[in-house]
């Protein structure tokens, strides 16, 4: 049995695979195959070259490690046309060295040295590790993890053009971003949790600076740029999944999606595919994964998170009142927020002063990891419930004798 999580699992899963490894007849097989396996949707129910009883004990992050390997071989074979594994590990492991997202430290940490494979394992762990975050625990790995597609159409590019993938990853998120912004406004009715889900997806980036990303309609988002039926398939299954988020389909988010086949240039038939593909798979694995069995997940995840956020303030109320109050300006617009709206500049300061204090309490770093600040409304919300006595001292202050 293969151990994902043990030292030279890749050169044993080769040597699993050598005489399993599936035949695509062009790219659209290979992407079908892999949507079909849950990848592109954030959950890998299945492989086509292992056996569900060699997968059965494995652990998400294990199953999702195993799954990138595969996928990014899967298109190292399709566009070189060799099965050389002793050439894609060096290929893979250049491709990933190229990479230099702001925030993450996977391509800044020293590998030790080892063989290739040795190597490779190093960078896959902290690449699935970027994802252990509180957002991600919290969701399941839905979102992050269906966002790792973007790694493999980036080893393609990197494998056809020798192009940096730090420049096509980071216009490739810009696109997704865009395209769920999109997506989620074409709603008749919209909710706080449209709004949420497009925070979500924003906090996952690893590239972008997401004031850069300004998309009004389908003819700023960028298309011209990607050009194989993978990219385009992918953008139009995003949209799918940020549409379906609340578990219904509107007739604005349907024309929106065909509107976007148009766009892409797919054919006429992809985007009720697209919606059919992604619906049978909720509806299939449902009861494996925790994410499909709410009605609306980004509402569940809201509500969850809010009382964790609650539990957290609670249990280092002290602390934080302490460090409260030795924040003036901080103290004083908390107390301002509680009867007026606060404007923008006054919103950053907040926001600015919270992640300071922020770190100086050990159980709150939790708002300071990737995708901790989409949090942080959550914490400013809850202040004045948690500590109402701090801040009521302060307005009495601020009222003149």
């Amino acid at each position: 049995m293969i151990n994902p999580s043990a030292s030279g699992w890749i050169d044993k899963l080769f040597l699993k695979l050598s005489a399993r490894l599936p035949q695509y007849e062009n790219s659209h097989a290979f992407y079908r195959a892999v949507r079909d396996s849950g990848f592109i949707y954030g959950h890998v129910a299945s492989f086509t070259n292992l056996d569900q009883k060699e997968t059965k004990n494995w652990t998400v992050e294990e199953t999702t490690k195993v799954a990138l390997l595969n996928t990014l071989f899967d298109v190292y074979r399709l566009i070189t046309k060799t099965s050389d594994k002793s050439d894609f590990i060096p290929r893979a492991i250049a491709f990933y060295k190229e990479m230099q997202p702001e925030g993450f430290g996977l391509l800044y940490k020293v590998i030790p040295a080892g063989t290739p494979s040795l190597e490779l394992e190093n960078i896959l762990d902290e690449r699935i590790k970027t994802n252990d975050n509180i957002i991600s625990r919290s969701f399941s790995h839905i979102l992050t993890n269906a966002l790792l597609f973007m790694d493999v159409l980036a080893f393609r590019q990197f494998l056809i053009e020798g192009e940096r993938p730090h420049k096509y990853l980071k216009k490739l998120e810009e696109t997704v971003v865009g395209i769920v912004n999109l997506a989620l406004n074409s709603k008749q009715d919209k909710t706080q949790y449209d709004d949420l889900l497009i925070k979500l997806f924003e906090s996952s980036v690893r590239y972008t600076k997401l004031q850069h990303i300004s998309v009004d309609s389908l003819e700023d988002a960028g298309f011209d740029y990607f050009e194989s039926k993978s990219e385009k398939n992918y953008l139009l299954d995003v949209a799918a999944m940020a549409i379906w988020s609340d578990g219904t389909a509107q007739a604005s988010e349907i024309a929106f999606l065909h509107q976007l086949n148009h766009r892409l240039g797919l054919r006429t038939e992809a985007a009720d595919e697209s919606m059919q593909s992604y619906g049978d798979f909720v509806q299939k694995y449902r009861k494996y994964i925790p994410y499909f069995n709410y009605s609306n997940p980004v509402k569940h995840f809201y509500g969850h998170t809010s009382q964790s956020v609650i539990n957290l303030i609670t249990r280092n109320k002290n602390r934080l009142t302490k460090e409260l109050l030795n924040n003036g300006e901080l103290l004083l617009l908390l107390t301002h927020s509680t009867h007026r709206n606060l404007n923008d500049k006054e919103k950053k300061k907040i926001k600015k002063q919270l992640l300071e204090i922020c770190k100086t309490v050990p159980s709150l770093t939790i708002f300071l990891l990737p995708g901790g600040s989409l949090l942080l409304p959550l914490l400013i919300k809850f202040i004045p419930q948690i500590i109402p006595s701090v801040l009521n001292e302060n307005l009495e202050e601020e009222e003149p004798v």
